[in-house]
């Protein structure tokens, strides 16, 4: 694979997430994409034909596509994330399709953690109710740069532009309040198709892009961080064979920054320096390698470095820090306990932890720190204090998703009860 392949591939696939609460039609969105994208195979087609046939609906039951499990389905309730993938000749996609129910908070945080973009949909009916808030606070949590509003059901309010604008007002007026870069409205109807793949004839009044065109041209090349480099090392690979009894690569996956042969790199927690003799991807040699690329790179000198050590620049180190300040999305049944002990597993180094404070919890639908209600329990979203046994190598969130968020597990378990983001 040639490097313009390589940077084609980090350009050329975007994930995006759904959100939505439980009627806002977001399975017959995302069905309709890949129906009228041609992404489903003949197949499936008979099978959704054949089913829409036996319960006497009308239109193609397209929710039919992306909802699995048959006895969620019955209950027409979508749980855990389910991942889609397909492709257009512009570009290929990823769907991290989430539930939309308050109860399911730690699955769409689990979704849209990689995303690039989510898709917010509104119920045209309803405009802007308290999920479409919560979705879009968990959306500029976890940093995704770009979101599109689609306001979905236009053909239920007659087409009509006036309600779309108020809607377009409700939420720019919420949206004033997040901190999220990009966001884009569309007005669509996912069961008739309108503004979906295809232009729409019965809303002349819109002059944007559909909501397909706006997935493949959405510009996402300056959503990782170019400039911080950071490799955290997964394996050490030394094969000891003869032919290659002196070869000493680092495996693992470019977290930020640009890194070419010849650059002088210092090793993280060591502070060792030294340069970048090659670097090889899946084909061969490699002219530079950037986030979020798999590479293994060997150096000009013998320094010490194994699993959890990172390769950065020398001027642009990463923090060193043993005391952390998190935002904090919690899993488990158990709540969260000051005192409470944990395994904390950030890039691909694992250290324990214990949790200092609680600081506050969010009131999810109101956006305000609840500063006196400190029990956080599953699907709550709150700030803490941990205290690491090793000190970690991170950057705040904001800066960089890869080395500024981290998972804590259950240590007698071994479930993951926390995802977290540094602050």
């Amino acid at each position: 694979m040639s490097h313009s392949d390589q940077h084609y591939l980090a350009m050329d696939l975007l994930r995006f997430t759904t959100a939505g609460s439980v009627d806002d039609g977001k399975s017959t969105l995302i069905g309709r994409l890949l129906y009228d994208s041609k992404a489903i195979f003949e197949d499936q087609l008979d099978a959704i034909e054949r089913a829409t046939e036996q319960r006497g609906e009308e239109n193609l039951n397209l929710s039919l596509l992306t909802d699995g499990l048959r006895a969620e389905r019955e209950q027409g309730i979508t749980i855990d994330v389910a991942y889609r993938y397909f492709a257009t000749p512009r570009r290929k996609f990823i769907i991290a399709d989430t539930p939309g129910h308050i109860q399911y908070t730690r699955n769409m945080v689990t979704g849209a953690s990689t995303a690039n973009l989510a898709i917010i949909l509104i119920d045209a009916r309803k405009g802007v109710i308290e999920q479409t808030c919560r979705h879009s606070f968990i959306a500029s949590l976890l940093r995704i740069p770009h979101l599109i509003v689609a306001v979905n059901k236009m053909d239920l309010v007659d087409w009509s532009e006036s309600r779309y604008n108020e809607i377009v007002a409700q939420y720019t007026e919420f949206a004033s309040r997040l901190e999220v870069p990009d966001i884009k409205f569309i007005p669509l109807s996912a069961l008739h198709g309108d503004n979906v793949v295809d232009k729409s004839a019965r809303m002349p009044w819109f002059q944007g892009g559909t909501l397909l065109y706006t997935l493949e041209t959405v510009y996402i090349g300056s959503d990782s961080n170019l400039i911080d480099a950071r490799f955290p090392v997964q394996t050490v690979i030394r094969p000891n064979s003869d032919e290659h009894h002196d070869f000493r690569g680092f495996a693992g996956r470019i977290a930020g920054g640009v890194f070419k042969p010849g650059d002088e790199v210092v090793a993280q927690p060591s502070g060792l320096t030294s340069r970048i003799k090659a670097i090889r991807g899946p084909d061969g040699d490699l002219p530079e390698a950037f986030a979020p690329m798999s590479v293994v790179m060997t150096l000009a000198d013998e320094i010490d470095l194994s699993r959890g050590d990172m390769l950065v620049k020398a001027n642009n180190p990463p923090h060193v820090s043993q005391d952390i300040e998190a935002m904090v999305c919690w899993f488990a049944d158990k709540k969260i306990q000051p005192g409470g002990k944990y395994l904390l597993r950030h890039t691909t180094r694992e250290a324990r932890c214990v949790v200092k404070a609680v600081r506050y919890k969010v009131n999810i639908n109101t956006l305000h720190k609840a500063e006196g209600d400190l029990d956080i329990g599953m699907n709550d979203i709150g700030r803490i204090q941990l205290r690491t046994a090793v000190p970690l190598l991170c950057d705040p969130y904001q800066r960089n998703r890869a080395t500024g968020s981290f998972i804590l597990v259950d240590e007698f378990t071994h479930a993951t009860v926390g995802a977290g983001m540094i602050l």
